[in-house]
């Protein structure tokens, strides 16, 4: 019988809330992981590739890795360790895997994987744009055969994360995505204010962690500072910013409000450098655009795919 599950793809930076994204791909009948593209990000590239290899241990799949861009393509960039641990995964000594990353590439991976899977590659992007960005100077037709494009980043009224309009994903490294979502035709994009206007209430989380089953006890554990650090400075909801991307990724009809608009990168501004500018003005609302943004996404459904994917059901 043909398998007829829906490739997917995911350049990634683990990452607390990356790993949490990766067990919801891994739970989800309809999609076969076929690799993790890794970049620096969150931390730097040694801890990323060494944190997705773990969370693969944890669910027992054997997924190649691919280990990619160590750094920004022009300018250094500070990480989030103050955010996920110094390691990525919070700080709490789990164990190294015993695999390695393959040899190739994370940008030549990108490419083969396009070509194994032209028209039908779901390409999920949860952290800096680095590693497609590499790829797309290799190879400009990359997008033709990509079937979707989903974004974790940017901020798409200015209200950043990282500075006051960027997004962390996006100023991370501004010239990577201006590279990759000018080339895309069309995208979709899950921002950080989307990710906001969807928090996980802590109580709610505190009981799926509590499941006991092994993914629960591990998300627990290396989730633990980032949300006492959330607790302490964003209230009652803990944001979880790839796993609503990886929601709409999974499952895009939750999505109950997208606007179609054009987006572009700025990468020179002094005061806003990183930010994700987007048209809203309403007489180009019928005109189409490269950016499919999501403003609002089905709360409760959310919730059960991030409870399914600890196990807690």
């Amino acid at each position: 019988m043909t398998d007829q599950r829906i490739p997917l793809l995911i350049d990634t930076d683990p990452g607390v809330d990356d790993a949490l994204a990766l067990l919801m791909a891994f739970n989800d009948p309809r999609h076969e992981v076929v690799g993790l593209t890794i970049a620096a990000g969150n931390v730097g590239l040694a801890h990323t590739v060494a944190n997705a290899l773990k969370i693969c241990d944890v669910v027992g799949v054997d997924v190649p890795v691919f280990a990619g861009c160590a750094s920004p393509l022009l300018h250094a960039a500070v990480d989030a360790a103050y955010v996920h641990g110094q390691d990525g995964l919070g700080d709490v000594g789990h164990a190294p895997s015993q695999r390695q990353a393959e040899s190739e590439h994370a940008a030549l991976a990108i490419l083969r994987l396009s070509h194994q899977y032209a028209g039908q590659l779901l390409l999920v992007a949860l952290g800096p744009l680095t590693n497609l960005a590499v790829a797309l100077k290799l190879d400009p037709g990359l997008p033709s055969r990509i079937g979707r494009l989903v974004v974790m980043g940017g901020a798409v009224t200015g209200h950043g994360n990282m500075t006051a309009h960027a997004e962390f994903n996006i100023g991370f490294d501004p010239e990577a995505a201006h590279i990759v979502l000018s080339a895309f035709p069309h995208f979709e994009l899950v921002d950080w204010e989307a990710t906001i206007s969807h928090g996980l209430p802590h109580g709610e989380v505190l009981q799926w962690l509590a499941a006991g089953s092994p993914r629960a006890k591990f998300f627990d554990a290396i989730s633990r500072k980032t949300r006492e650090w959330s607790a302490d400075r964003r209230g009652d909801d803990w944001y979880a910013a790839d796993a609503l991307a990886m929601a709409h990724a999974l499952e895009p009809e939750g999505a109950l409000d997208v606007a179609r608009r054009v987006l572009v990168v700025e990468t020179e501004g002094r005061h806003t450098r990183g930010a994700t500018v987007v048209d809203w003005r309403v007489e180009q609302s019928d005109a189409g655009g490269n950016a499919s943004i999501l403003l609002r996404y089905d709360r409760p459904r959310f919730q059960r795919r991030v409870q399914a994917a600890l196990a807690a059901t």
